[in-house]
């Protein structure tokens, strides 16, 4: 079987768009499917006995289970095929909310520092106040690394810059930053896990005594991922994994397969740059959106968080009048959701051509140079832009775009101010919203 490069998520969209197309689903059109599933998974790097494991699960399951009441035979195949890759990918994490002291270990390269503060701002977001200790004695970069990504997100910081020895680290950062219901332990890492490695982290954990340990392993290194899980295992027995770069990563199903097969519990997913870019891991949610379905939870879990942030109140979306200010503040909080591209993915818009979300991606940033020019009268009252060309032509020159670009922000505000309208006297829609918010969607298939 030649191993051709194919996008994960985009294979399998079209893999099982083709089998939910075919006239019926039959032996040779869920074979034929089973085969193109191998071709996908194996050229992202999941490992061949989980493939061939995984597509003999689906074709007898497909074939020889009934449909349940009221599912047809189409969305029974859909149904097999989410949840067995659902299950190749591992279990949801559930993160414990109290005190708790963590400890992440991990390689070079992996994005081990950026994900240990990472971690403190996901617990701070949920009401806890947490700190970070660096206790990486090998990295001479790692002290003034994680004491500038934690100051910078707020995070309380402490370490001894040159000090070798890891007991008197965690004797002085206990103390220092007792006060904190999370403590998170930055330790060592090296090019290779070796003797030296797993001797320092036996003496951390031995003196830090934390309730979790998580390996952070980078998505691009595969099927490796499941080498490195048990390497760690056995040195220190690990709570979770945290897996970075899963924002557009082909080997992340690699990864994470890999990983589940050791037995280890992936706990969170980096799925991007910024400090807010992380998420629980859920593989029923991570499988439904490479199939191309909608995770809303997630998206209005984000949009609540960014809400909070920005001290933005709910009621505000849905203000009696809807305003330019109104709008520019929807910008902002939609550039805090992270790429694009994962916002919609979460929609169930994946496979929007590249150049649209990079337009997208520039309009933004235009949209927002356009609002910053305007009045605070213009801001609250289009009408007084629709009306006056002098206004539009002052506002383009102040934010060095032409007049054109105005107009296209306006006829854009127009858009949503109508959708605004009509979300705000369709009760039926929003109870539909409401539900959906609440957990009611379901898979397709009735799952």
């Amino acid at each position: 079987m030649r191993n051709f490069p194919v996008d994960l998520g985009a294979g399998l969209r079209k893999a099982l768009a083709k089998l939910t197309g075919a006239a019926i689903i039959d032996e040779n059109a869920v074979r034929e499917f089973t085969k193109e599933l191998q071709r996908i998974l194996i050229s992202n790097d999941v490992n061949v006995k989980l493939v061939f494991e995984l597509s003999k699960r689906i074709e007898e399951k497909a074939l020889k289970e009934k449909p349940l009441p009221g599912v047809s035979p189409k969305e029974h195949a859909v149904r097999v095929v989410y949840e067995e890759l659902s299950k190749m990918m591992g279990e949801r994490h559930e993160p414990k909310l109290g005190k708790q002291k963590i400890l992440m270990l991990g390689l070079f390269g992996s994005g081990k520092t950026t994900s240990t503060v990472k971690v403190a701002k996901f617990y701070q977001t949920r009401g806890l106040k947490s700190g970070v200790i660096c206790c990486d004695t090998f990295r001479p970069a790692a002290y003034e690394q994680l004491q500038q990504l934690a100051e910078r997100s707020g995070v309380p910081f402490y370490g001894e810059k040159g000090e070798k020895s890891v007991e008197r680290i965690i004797r002085n950062g206990l103390v220092k930053l007792q006060e904190n219901d999370v403590i998170i332990l930055d330790s060592s890492g090296r090019s290779a896990f070796d003797l030296d490695l797993q001797r320092e982290l036996k003496l951390i954990s031995q003196h830090f005594e934390p309730n979790e340990r998580y390996l952070v392993i980078s998505a691009d290194i595969g099927q490796v991922a499941g080498k490195q899980a048990a390497e760690f295992n056995a040195s220190v027995p690990l709570t979770g994994v945290f897996i970075t770069k899963m924002d557009g990563s082909g080997k992340g199903g690699g990864a994470l397969s890999a990983v589940a097969a050791t037995g280890a519990k992936v706990a969170f997913i980096g799925v991007g740059e910024k400090t807010q870019d992380l998420e629980v891991f859920d593989s029923k949610k991570y499988v439904g959106r490479l199939l191309g379905f909608p995770d809303l939870e997630t998206l209005i879990s984000k949009m609540e968080t960014i809400a909070k942030e920005e001290n933005i109140k709910p009621e505000q979306l849905l203000e009696e009048k809807f305003t330019i200010k109104a709008f520019y503040e929807q910008l902002r909080a939609t550039k805090k959701m992270g790429p694009l591209k994962s916002v919609f993915g979460m929609l169930g818009m994946a496979d929007l051509p590249k150049e649209m979300v990079e337009q997208s991606e520039e309009k933004l940033k235009k949209y927002e140079v356009i609002i910053n020019s305007m009045t605070p009268a213009e801001r609250d009252d289009a009408s007084l832009l629709k009306k006056s060309r002098s206004r539009q032509e002052r506002i383009a020159k102040g934010a060095g775009v032409k007049v054109e670009d105005v107009r296209r922000l306006l006829t854009e505000f127009e858009k949503m101010e109508k959708m605004m309208v009509m979300f705000k006297k369709n009760r039926g829609f929003r109870k539909q919203m409401e539900k959906m918010m609440k957990g009611g969607f379901k898979m397709p298939g009735g799952g």
